[in-house]
């Protein structure tokens, strides 16, 4: 069945993308006498770019993840997890252009490390921290990394479109196992990719401050997040009569997946919340105690909405089934994740200064309008079931 954007949903995009850029504005007008003004409008551009590139690379995870395992029962909802990686390569373009903004200002203030005054003995604002990360922490280096990130996730994204739409012709196997083994390698490149990426883009923010479990935290965050708008579209094309092949075995799955990846990210939180606080090191403490004296109701109100809202809401096999709660729950994550985002972000590069604004809520507005509007065009581009698919019988007749 081919897909066809409505009018309400393009209406909702266009009044996204309006009431975002409308926000924007009175946020950049309101605020460009204020000093931090460069530093938070640049923030804000960070923190939403990240966050909805996230959910597109999250998708493509997942994606992979399929393939590698040779999943059976995801064929029904292939299309809508491709569709939502499809936003990967425009919010990569984003994201680059925010980070090369940020490198010609010299870090903006976000990345005090670019700033030639940290590292350059004799300078007033000489950090000799900063000078011995260097060798890694240097403008080259962090763009030949981050062009890397990219491409390879370009590459092995546009790869796994072309094969699945090339399968809907020629059918048979040869593309599956093509994609089985690229999906395994994909894994390989992400399980590094995934870390060091959230170090230099997130973690280097607070440049005196690491550790080890950060870049398995953000990628439990955005494999979450890729969940949630994965339920919520799939919800969405059931509502308006698509998917016929889709049941409520499948949504029980997808709801599943979003508990376990909501309790995933949990179980990181506090690990590394735990491990830092009680063993009370300055310098890892310090991460803490901005974000606490900062941000204290929204960063455990954060903590709460992504870890008892799926827990007292999600646990019965009703809940993974009803759009009603799923939907409600699914909303009430992304925002939270949204939160966390923020937090990481503002925390090290504003920090007291940190508010959430028209800037920001503009900002996250025009871009979530745009993701929507690429996911719902994806959609349209291909037949909603991968007809040729080798497992999309054992999928249509999945039942749990």
């Amino acid at each position: 069945m081919e897909f066809s954007i409505s009018t309400k949903a393009n209406r909702l995009t266009i009044i996204l993308i309006a009431v975002g850029v409308l926000f924007t504005a009175i946020g950049v007008f309101t605020n460009m006498s204020d000093h931090h003004f460069a530093t938070r409008l640049l923030t804000s551009g960070l923190v939403n770019s990240f966050f909805f590139m996230a959910i597109g690379l999250g998708a493509l995870f997942f994606l992979a993840l399929q393939y590698a395992t040779e999943t059976g029962w995801y064929a029904a909802v292939k299309r809508m997890i491709e569709a939502i990686a499809g936003f990967l390569p425009y919010g990569m373009g984003l994201l680059a252009l925010v980070l090369l903004v940020i490198t010609l200002m010299d870090g903006a203030h976000i990345y005090g490390w670019m700033d030639p005054e940290t590292y350059t003995k004799g300078s007033h604002h000489y950090d000799e921290i900063i000078a011995g990360k260097r060798p890694y922490l240097n403008e080259v280096f962090f763009w030949i990394r981050t062009l890397t990130y990219m491409a390879v996730y370009f590459i092995f994204f546009r790869g796994f479109r072309m094969r699945s739409l090339q399968e809907d012709q020629v059918g048979g196997t040869e593309l599956h196992f093509k994609n089985y083994k690229k999906g395994a390698l994909f894994l390989v490149f992400f399980a590094v990719f995934s870390s060091t990426s959230s170090w230099d883009w997130l973690m280097s923010i607070d440049v005196h401050w690491y550790s080890t479990l950060f870049g398995w935290y953000t990628f439990a965050g955005m494999w979450c997040s890729a969940m949630v708008v994965l339920v919520l579209l799939t919800l969405y094309l059931k509502s308006l009569g698509y998917l016929p092949k889709v049941n409520d075995s499948h949504i029980h799955d997808i709801g599943k997946w979003t508990f376990a990846t909501s309790f995933l990210w949990s179980y990181l939180w506090f690990s590394q919340f735990m491990l830092i606080w009680f063993a009370n090191i300055g310098e890892e403490v310090a991460y803490y105690m901005m974000r606490i004296e900062n941000f204290k109701v929204l960063y455990f109100s954060m903590f709460f909405i992504n870890f008892a809202f799926p827990m007292l809401i999600l646990m019965s096999r009703d809940a993974k089934r009803h759009a009603g709660i799923l939907t409600f729950v699914g909303l009430v994550i992304l925002a939270g994740h949204w939160i966390d985002v923020f937090i990481m972000v503002t925390g090290g590069s504003l920090g007291a200064n940190a508010k959430i604004g028209f800037m920001e809520i503009g900002m996250a507005l025009l871009l979530a309008g745009l993701f929507i509007r690429v996911v719902l065009t994806n959609l349209s581009k291909a037949p909603l079931t991968p007809v040729n698919h080798p497992f999309l019988d054992e999928s249509v007749h999945h039942e749990i």
